[in-house]
Formats: C-alpha cells, sequence, structure tokens
C-alpha cells in the first residue's frame, strides 16, 4: 500500500499515483439499501459530509411513488437486502418520509432513519405517523439519532448552540415511547474510542436509554472525513496487506438513491458519503448499479476500508 502525497492521487479509476493496480468492490451481498430523502435540513452543522442546511436543495426530496419503484426493483433484480435506509438532510423534512418508511415495511424491510431528533421529528403530524409505524412494527424500525458527542460542548460545537438538549428532548420522546433507538457519534475529539464509548454509557444510563454504547452496531463512532488529509490509496495489494476483504467495505454490501435537483429520474449512487461525485452516480436502475465500484476517493481509503466504518446497522 503506497503512501504519497495527496497531488497527483484519486485521478484515474483504475491506477494509482503510483501506477499500481486501484482496488475495486463488487456488489457482493447486498444488505441495505439506502433512500436520501433530501438535502435540506432544519441546521448546518460544521464538516457535515452532505452539506446539508436549511437552503441545500442539491438533492431533492424524494417521493414515496420513486421508494415504490425502487423495492419493485429489488424483488425483481432479486437483491436479498435486510435493511431500507433513510438519510438526508434531515429526513423528517420530507413530507413524505412516513408513507416512504411505512411502505418498505410493509415488504418486510427492516428500516433505519437517520435524524437529528429535533423540531422536525417532534412535529404532532410526524410524532402521530411514528407512534402508528411502532405499534404496526415494532423494533422492525430503528431510529438512529446523530448525537456528535456525549457532552454537550463538543456536540453543540458542531450543531448550534442548544442543539444537545434539543436532541435529547427529542430522544427523550423515543425512549418514552418505546422505539428502539441507535446512535452516531464523532471520533473528532482527542480521546480513545474507549473513553468515547464510556461517556455514551454514562449519558445512556443517565437518561434510561435502552442504548448499548459498546456495540458499534447501536453506538456507532464515525472518523471525520476531511478530504485536506493525506490518506494511501487503496491498491489491490491492499487487501492481504491489511487483512481484509473487498466484502468488508460498504458498497459491497449498499447503495443510495438519490435524486439530484433539475434531474427527471432518481440514479443510483455507490456510496452514502460521495452523492456529488459523478463517478459514483452508476445509473438509473439498480441493474445498472451492480458493477465494481473503483476506490478512487479519499473516503474509500479513510473511512470505509482504514477506518472500518459503515452506515448501516
Amino acid at each position: 500500500m503506497k503512501d504519497t502525497a495527496n497531488h497527483g492521487k484519486f485521478r484515474d479509476p483504475y491506477v494509482t499515483a503510483d501506477g499500481d493496480q486501484r482496488a475495486s468492490v463488487a456488489l457482493s451481498d447486498p444488505q441495505t439499501l439506502w433512500f436520501n430523502t433530501g438535502t435540506l435540513c432544519n441546521i448546518e452543522c460544521v464538516n457535515c459530509y452532505i452539506e446539508s442546511s436549511p437552503t441545500n436543495d442539491a438533492l431533492v426530496y424524494l417521493s414515496a411513488d420513486e421508494v415504490v419503484g425502487f423495492l419493485d426493483q429489488l424483488e425483481a433484480r432479486n437483491w436479498q437486502v435486510r435493511e431500507i435506509g433513510f438519510t438526508g438532510g434531515e429526513p423528517f423534512m420530507n413530507p413524505e418520509m412516513i408513507d416512504m418508511a411505512r411502505l418498505s415495511l410493509e415488504r418486510g424491510y427492516e428500516v433505519l432513519i437517520l435524524t437529528n431528533a429535533m423540531l422536525p421529528m417532534m412535529r404532532p403530524t410526524v410524532q402521530t405517523g411514528l407512534l402508528a409505524l411502532r405499534d404496526a412494527y415494532g423494533d422492525k424500525l430503528t431510529l438512529r439519532v446523530s448525537l456528535d458527542h456525549w457532552s454537550a460542548p463538543h456536540h453543540d460545537a458542531l450543531r448550534g448552540a442548544g442543539g444537545f438538549d434539543k436532541t435529547l428532548r427529542g430522544m427523550d420522546w423515543l425512549c418514552d415511547n418505546g422505539f428502539h433507538m441507535a446512535v452516531a457519534g464523532r471520533s473528532i475529539w482527542e480521546e480513545t474510542d474507549a473513553d468515547t464509548r464510556a461517556g455514551f454509557a454514562r449519558l445512556f444510563a443517565d437518561r434510561g436509554y435502552d442504548i448499548d454504547a459498546f456495540d458499534p452496531g447501536r453506538t456507532v463512532i464515525f472518523p471525520e472525513m476531511d478530504e485536506t488529509v493525506e490518506v494511501p490509496e487503496i491498491t489491490t495489494a491492499c487487501w492481504g496487506i491489511l487483512n481484509k476483504s473487498p466484502s468488508d467495505v460498504m458498497c459491497a454490501s449498499s447503495r443510495m438513491v438519490v435524486k439530484h435537483k433539475g434531474a427527471k429520474k432518481p440514479s443510483v449512487i455507490a456510496c452514502t458519503l460521495l452523492p456529488y461525485d459523478p463517478q459514483f452516480d452508476l445509473g438509473e436502475t439498480l441493474e445498472q448499479a451492480e458493477r465494481d465500484v473503483m476506490l478512487n476517493h479519499p473516503h474509500c481509503a479513510k473511512f470505509c476500508v482504514l477506518g472500518g466504518a459503515s452506515c448501516s446497522a
């Protein structure tokens, strides 16, 4: 695995800057189909990988009908998907979020919704819809709350003053009403993974949340995604050096559906982290999206291969 300066890296999809064969990943075991419900969000966070904000509509709202079309394709292509994930932006900004979740649950899929648990989720109409989904489907529905740190100062430094308390109020409501919850944090502070998880464990115990801080599927700690930081390119030789398999990487098991502003139809993206990079846009159908993904981006190296992270539960 070659580690040279970032200058000149990640330019050729097939060959690294050093002339080695770039690693690729096949869709070997599709487990999650993600839907980006739109990039509009009620807040604007520091270092948001997708640049969500109250004004960014680069990815427009998906409709329930469009989601149904891809659920039909899942069955036609015989993808053995276990989970449908919804991300944003803030998914509960999308007026059809409850319908999209219900339609996915009706097909027998587990549903994961990523949310900041703030005002969009706390609107009475959304709460009523969520309660109906809970009653019908129980733990088949998981809400994963973005809580960047277990302390208010660090969380609010990224999400704005008062954000920590607002998110905890949303989590209190989810807890009080028996929803299955998970949490997503970040690892950008100078503390070990063990220290971060211990901090979350104390918070969860204090609030009475039934979330295991030491289970990576229930408390996901994401590495920071800074494209200016030097990272190595991943070659075919890296799998043996790192003792990893291409099947370990997120794009071996997932795809994401987005709708770009001005586009007539949604398209399928190789990675939830790279919705704006055209080389990761695989086409308008799941059949087109079954092709291999070249690991030609710093996120591929730092986040997925070296960081070992996954957006799925």
